[in-house]
């Protein structure tokens, strides 16, 4: 059994410290442990460095650290719909190490399995491979990137038994499973705390050896880009016209 918190804030209490180095799952605003990131702001601890795909949206998910300034360092793969985070990077107030999509994922990967780098195609020829080493490998080159271990990963899942084992849905598989196995602390945030044996073993994305603390989450209802397209009765109704 692992304990569950009833808050995020009781969660990260004895966690927290200046400096830190956290992996926070998501994808978008998909799969975003928006209570513990609510509970980092105002815990006001500083100077962070925070590993996630992307930075959230002005004001929402990791926005919000970036609004109150507590973050020292963003190492992400993309960040092209956050302004506050342009304007700070710009300015020089932000220190931003950015890394292919695909890289960061392993990275994640690579640490939370003992690895410390491997090489990869991906960013030679470009300045992702500015100050990295180069080695060839049947004629091609290659450049080494370094596994990823923070001091703390906080994800989010659709569902969590009270041994821990995680159920990521959809596009949130994405980040959360690599970063929960990232550090030796994993809280995951849940939308569902079920029983132990409700989720089938086939279906259990992140084993509950990685899962040291559990608090409840809920579903998020941000939306990134709303599309939509008129209704056909309301096309029909204008093509009569």
């Amino acid at each position: 059994m692992k304990p569950i918190y009833a808050t995020a804030e009781e969660a990260l209490r004895d966690i927290l410290t200046d400096g830190m180095t956290i992996c926070v799952g998501g994808f978008g605003l998909c799969g975003v442990p928006e209570r513990l990131i609510d509970a980092i702001a105002a815990s006001g601890v500083s100077d962070l460095t925070i590993v996630s795909n992307n930075a959230g949206i002005d004001g929402v998910g990791l926005g919000k650290l970036l609004r109150t300034r507590q973050v020292k360092k963003m190492i992400a793969s993309y960040v092209g719909e956050n302004k506050e985070f342009a304007r700070q990077y710009l300015d020089g107030e932000l220190e931003v190490e950015f890394c292919p999509q695909g890289t960061l994922a392993e990275r994640c990967r690579a640490g939370g399995a003992g690895i410390p780098g491997f090489y990869t195609r991906t960013g030679v020829g470009t300045l992702v491979a500015e100050g990295k080493e180069l080695r060839e490998f049947k004629g091609q080159t290659y450049l080494l990137e370094h596994g990823i271990f923070a001091d703390l990963s906080l994800v989010k899942a659709w569902r969590v038994d009270e041994a821990g084992n995680g159920q990521f849905r959809k596009t949130a598989r994405n980040f959360n499973q690599p970063m929960a196995t990232a550090s030796h602390m994993t809280i995951v945030e849940a939308e569902q705390i079920v029983p132990i044996g409700t989720i089938a073993p086939d279906a259990v994305h992140l084993p509950g050896v990685f899962t040291k603390r559990i608090v409840q989450g809920a579903p998020s209802e941000h939306i990134e880009f709303r599309t939509t397209r008129p209704r056909e009765a309301a096309l029909a109704a204008e093509g009569a016209r």
